[in-house]
């Protein structure tokens, strides 16, 4: 089982995607993993044989822990190389096509239901349980031969019984990784006002011109296309510390390009999907990574490469949101972006007074990685961007 993130600790295996007996090629993925904060396609690392299970679906696991052995050379543990005509090579053919014709004439549903202890319940309810730690065996499912349903696993979760309540798993990942911000990363807020007509008139026009069919142009997605122009600008924040400062070794990791995280909220924590290589595309490429992943993390399916290689994050409330709020760095990021609520205020400007769409922008940034003046030349220089009136489409 491989870390993925920082405080990755426990996971719950979901399923195979390959059998014993089965041939594996090296990066073609191997199973199915449920960690607190997403479920992942886990790759194989080697190519091979799978040749025997260790650990099975709903059973969990721990970062480091064996779930398979793979035959790469015909070494396997317990498996002695042998020709095909003698009788260990026999037997070997044997083990290995039984479990594969076993699984061909049985369904992957009916398995499930009649594996002892299990109880009968939808993949969905499963998976929603197993964030919020709901125990199945409470509930009395409303579906076909008591199978728990969605919606059994979403009435518990909304009717909590009295008295201390357990974290579920994907608060208790939010809650070591913000314990990990704050208490190892020096952190300082950098703020700026920023007027958004221009954003807005230019949003409105390209909103137009925008094919039947095509995904919304949101404002985040110009916010993500303006860090990233910002990025190229003040390239020195595009980095993450690595090491012990207290270290000769400690350094700074320079990205290789945009890849920025989007905060997301999900049903009992957040989620930070990132979107890799953002100075290469327009607002319309933009608009359609953002829809699919934004998707994703609702679902609970990132893959692994969608939750890392971010050097700085955006979290924006919405309309709904306050005037102003700062937001701690998700590590090992370097900076993230809160963004207020967009508001009408009176502003002073060409020598009158006038009314402007103004929002709040907190920067909040990793001190080892920038000091305060880098982080006020990119504020500025995203300042710059949002203001304008230049904004690729494509």
């Amino acid at each position: 089982i491989p870390k993925v993130g920082l405080v990755m600790e426990n996971a719950r295996l979901v399923r195979w995607l390959k059998n014993v007996g089965d041939l594996v090629s090296q990066g073609e993925p191997l199973l199915e993993l449920e960690t607190e904060k997403a479920t992942l396609e886990i790759e194989s690392a080697e190519s091979g044989r799978l040749v025997e299970i260790l650990l099975h679906a709903d059973q969990p696991a721990r970062v480091g822990d064996r779930v398979a052995w793979l035959d790469t050379d015909g070494m396997s543990p317990g498996i002695t190389p042998a020709g095909p005509s003698t009788p260990a090579g026999a037997a070997l053919r044997a083990a290995l096509a039984a479990p594969v014709r076993e699984q061909a004439h049985t369904p992957r549903r009916e398995r499930a239901e009649r594996a002892p202890g299990r109880i009968r319940s939808s993949p969905a309810a499963r998976r929603l349980a197993a964030q919020h730690d709901v125990d199945l065996r409470q509930l009395a499912g409303t579906g076909p031969h008591g199978r728990v349903q969605l919606s059994d696993v979403r009435q518990a979760i909304a009717t909590p019984p009295a008295g201390p309540q357990p974290l579920s798993r994907m608060r208790r990942a939010l809650a070591r990784s913000m314990t990990l911000s704050s208490t190892t990363i020096p952190q300082f807020v950098v703020e700026r006002a920023v007027d958004w007509t221009a954003l807005q008139a230019r949003r409105a026009q390209l909103t137009a011109q925008r094919p039947a069919g095509a995904p919304r142009l949101s404002v985040n997605d110009f916010l993500l296309q303006a860090i990233a122009r910002a990025l190229l600008a003040c390239p020195a924040l595009n980095s993450t510390f690595a090491g012990d400062a207290d270290s000769p070794a400690a350094h700074l990791l320079r990205a290789d390009g945009a890849h920025i995280g989007l905060v997301v909220a999900v049903d009992d924590g957040l989620l930070v999907p990132v979107l890799h290589g953002v100075e290469r595309l327009g607002l319309s490429e933009i608009a359609r990574r953002r829809s699919e992943i934004v998707a994703l993390a609702l679902q609970g399916k990132l893959r692994r490469e969608e939750l890392e290689g971010a050097t700085i994050s955006l979290s924006n409330l919405g309309a709904q949101g306050p005037d102003r709020f700062t937001a701690l760095i998700n590590p090992p990021q370097a900076a993230i972006l809160a963004v207020g609520r967009q508001r009408q205020c009176v502003v002073a400007g060409d020598d009158r007074i006038q009314v402007r769409p103004m929002a709040q922008l907190t920067l909040t940034v990793d001190h080892r990685v920038a000091d305060g003046r880098l982080a006020a030349d990119f504020l500025a220089s995203l300042a710059a961007i949002i203001e304008g009136d230049v904004w690729p489409l494509d």
